[in-house]
């Protein structure tokens, strides 16, 4: 019904009323549902990324060490009871959906909610009206340029979020964390004040910026062995100032195909995740536990349980001798991170499968994207992702331009192929023994966007997998 009303406004008219109509929305969603963030301990996470990591491994360790957690992701939806792949094609959903989820979740009995909150949702207000108790940024390099129109806005964006912080009365709770309404002040001091808090990477040049918010507390995630807090402190303006400022080192002793090895304060984690870039996700997750007074013994137990991160560099296995892999990864910086750790694998050719979004999402990295994988990658196949209203061929042919400049010849070790499923099949059968497939561009996602709002269901690992099982079934005829 919303959306029939927008289409018939004029598109100028309703660009001056979309502030209003946007926290209007946020107002009536949480309204309806009762405010309940009111309920839960609420996190944030925000960064340009490792978003979606970072969830993932807070709500595994929050659920590992006893304490009932919900989580809304790019990869993961859950209420505290039941766990689903995200089926809206959008990490931070629309108001209704997520203040929803949260009054859900406080019916299964959550204790913390964990919301992925982007530079779009925050634009679109959907954080308005939920009651965040901690804020935590991963990092920030230039994305969604296009949307926002410069980085200093697509930062100021994510400011919103932490300036949000200070909207909201604090929440008091019990031993085992539940928050319970104290309308008796006296009656205050048998429970325990959550403190409004902020988490920062003090490895990111932007980390002055966002912790120069109001907050009652703040910790500063290194993993720099040598990382000197002070330097970074004296940027702090006096009003946010605070009593202290808690700093946890870490550092990766060790990366492998298997998994890696980091030693955060005097503890030891021995992890299967793979990639270093994952080890800033595992200290913020840790620095978020030890915000809580978690146990060290159980924030580990918890970390050490994740054994992989759906649609991030998921290994997709079917019997094959070659290897198979699906990775979320759509822009250049994550690319780099992920080319520099599947060199750990030992491999011959490696066969990159890789598009670019369409909807106007920062063009300018299509053909960056496109060289990136020339220079990385034996045989490229461009094809289509999400292309929403843009026309999907012309994206690919954006995307080859960089291919070309990268040295790739179009015919031989550059094919253009719009059928997502067709590119995934000319992939496979064109690996050998010992050869690595990679997918990227969607990871898990279940649907390919099109033209009009129309929505196709999609898997990359699905399709990756049948593709694979189809061509074993051809090599035994």
């Amino acid at each position: 019904m919303i959306t029939k009303i927008k289409k018939l406004i004029p598109r100028k008219f309703f660009q001056l009323l979309s502030p209003a109509y946007h926290f209007c929305l946020s107002f009536l969603a949480a309204l309806f549902s009762r405010f309940p963030s009111r309920n839960l301990i609420v996190i944030g996470i925000t960064g340009t990324a490792g978003k979606t990591s970072t969830a993932y491994l807070i709500y595994k360790m929050l659920n590992e060490a006893g304490y009932k957690t919900g989580l809304t992701s790019t990869a993961i939806f859950s209420d505290g009871k039941r766990e689903w792949l995200n089926d809206k094609k959008m990490t931070m959903p629309g108001r209704f959906f997520i203040q929803k989820m949260l009054k859900q979740m406080v019916a299964n009995k959550c204790l913390f909610a964990i919301i992925e909150t982007t530079s779009e949702g925050i634009k679109q207000f959907r954080h308005r009206f939920i009651n965040y108790d901690t804020l935590i940024f991963t990092n920030l390099y230039p994305e969604h340029i296009e949307s926002h129109g410069s980085f200093k806005k697509y930062k100021e964006a994510k400011g919103q979020l932490f300036s949000h912080l200070h909207r909201f009365n604090n929440k008091y709770v019990d031993d085992k964390l539940r928050v319970c309404q104290v309308k008796n002040g006296l009656k205050k001091i048998d429970y325990t004040r959550v403190k409004k808090t902020i988490i920062v990477n003090g490895d990111d040049k932007q980390a002055s910026y966002f912790l120069n918010f109001w907050s009652e507390a703040k910790i500063i995630y290194s993993l720099n062995p040598q990382f000197a807090e002070e330097p970074l402190i004296k940027t702090l303006s006096s009003e946010f100032l605070v009593k202290d400022i808690v700093t946890i080192k870490g550092e990766v002793k060790e990366v492998s195909a298997s998994g890696l090895k980091i030693k955060i304060a005097d503890s030891f984690l021995d992890l299967s995740l793979l990639g270093d870039f994952n080890a800033k996700n595992v200290i913020a997750a840790y620095a978020l536990g030890v915000s809580y007074s978690i146990a060290d013994d159980k924030i580990i137990q918890g970390l050490k349980s994740v054994k992989s991160l759906v649609g991030k560099m998921e290994l997709i296995e079917a019997g094959q001798d070659f290897k198979a892999m699906v990775d979320y990864s759509f822009e250049p910086k994550a690319l780099e991170n992920l080319y520099s750790t599947i060199k750990l694998f030992s491999y011959n050719k490696l066969i990159h499968v890789l598009g670019a979004t369409g909807g106007g999402r920062d063009k300018a990295r299509r053909p960056i994207m496109g060289k990136l994988a020339a220079q990385m990658a034996d045989i490229v196949i461009i094809t289509n992702e999400d292309p929403y209203d843009e026309d999907p061929l012309e994206i690919i042919k954006q995307v080859a331009l960089g291919a070309k400049e990268g040295g790739k010849e179009e015919g031989k070790d550059l094919l253009l192929i719009l059928d997502r499923r067709e590119a995934l099949k000319k992939a496979v059968m064109l690996a050998e023994k010992d050869d690595m497939v990679l997918v990227t561009g969607k990871g898990a996602e279940q649907f390919i966007c099109l033209q009009n709002g129309k929505k196709m269901p999609w898997d990359d690992r699905k399709e990756l997998k049948q593709a694979i099982v189809d061509k074993l079934c051809i090599d035994k005829i």
